[in-house]
């Protein structure tokens, strides 16, 4: 804008040059005629050149937290997408996880493995309300978010007389904060779930919930604001994670890893269970099950 600006002053300037020439040439020379003064034309192009500045501010800026939007800015087909994607992912964990580890294990430990997906479901749901979604999704370090949403607050939902308005994250200006925080807590469940796996028939019931509770705060939500928030240390590296590849699967595969070398191989392993004692396995069509409902998951995850 402004090059063209400066552009424009200067051909402007010529062609009333070349105009006023003929005028000049074909009237008598006098001495009481003022000299055009030579810096006429560089305070043109300063004028224009500070409208077309000016002009440039008054363009809105991208919003650098959340803000506060009426009804009218909010997209009903994201908004209901992603209401879907929430119920694809967390069908994804419960029951689609749930079977899928619990046809793996012995059968005395079905149950036990399939209500630790439940349990992670209810201990991180209420993790992610109190502090998680502030830790990893607002404006902040490099490292970690503000804790300007601590127990949700800020995050608001107003019906007045005449309009409605929500706040929407800077990060999906198009859908209610409270929609991003569901699709965002869905993938916060699911990342711990996933780590269950790797200590199946190996870790008492108490010790998961004390363990997922400080890997969720110390490990999930730091490394989600590190790529998934803009200001965050990966995100300003260009690193692009589309469906969790790097938040979710890299970082419970790496923890599962932690886990199995920690606390070695399953208590009777090989004896009570393994390839020479098929048997005492859990049904096989449990696991077959949970695995096709987790085959759904691309269209929940990927948005």
């Amino acid at each position: 804008m402004v090059t063209g600006a400066l552009i424009g002053a200067n051909v402007g300037t010529a062609l009333a040059q070349d105009a006023s020439a003929p005028a000049a040439a074909s009237a008598p020379a006098s001495s009481d005629t003022p000299a055009i003064a030579p810096s006429s034309a560089n305070t043109a192009m300063a004028s224009s050149a500070a409208a077309a500045s000016g002009s440039s501010d008054a363009a809105p800026a991208t919003p650098a937290e959340p803000v506060m939007v009426d009804s009218s800015k909010i997209s009903s087909g994201d908004t209901a997408w992603m209401l879907t994607s929430v119920a694809l992912v967390l069908l994804m964990t419960i029951p689609g996880l749930a079977l899928f580890y619990a046809g793996m294990v012995r059968k005395k430990n079905v149950l036990a493995t399939a209500m630790r997906n439940f349990a992670i479901c209810c201990l991180i749901t209420i993790l992610w309300t109190i502090v998680g979604y502030s830790i990893a999704f607002t404006p902040g370090g490099s490292f970690i978010g503000r804790f300007s949403r601590v127990f949700l607050h800020g995050m608001a939902y107003i019906k007045g007389d005449k309009a409605i308005t929500f706040t929407v994250s800077y990060l999906a200006t198009t859908i209610p904060e409270s929609v991003y925080f569901a699709f965002q807590l869905t993938f916060a469940i699911i990342t711990p779930a996933l780590i269950t796996g790797a200590f199946a028939d190996r870790m008492k019931f108490s010790a998961i919930l004390v363990f997922m509770t400080l890997w969720s705060l110390i490990v999930y939500s730091p490394i989600a604001h590190m790529v998934w928030e803009p200001t965050g240390w990966l995100a300003s590296a260009s690193v692009f994670d589309f469906a969790g590849g790097t938040v979710v699967h890299i970082n419970a595969g790496i923890a599962g890893l932690m886990c199995c070398l920690v606390l070695g191989k399953r208590v009777g392993y090989g004896r009570e269970v393994g390839p020479a004692q098929p048997g005492a396995l859990a049904d096989r069509r449990i696991d077959a099950v949970g695995g096709l409902v987790r085959l759904q998951r691309e269209f929940g995850s990927r948005r």
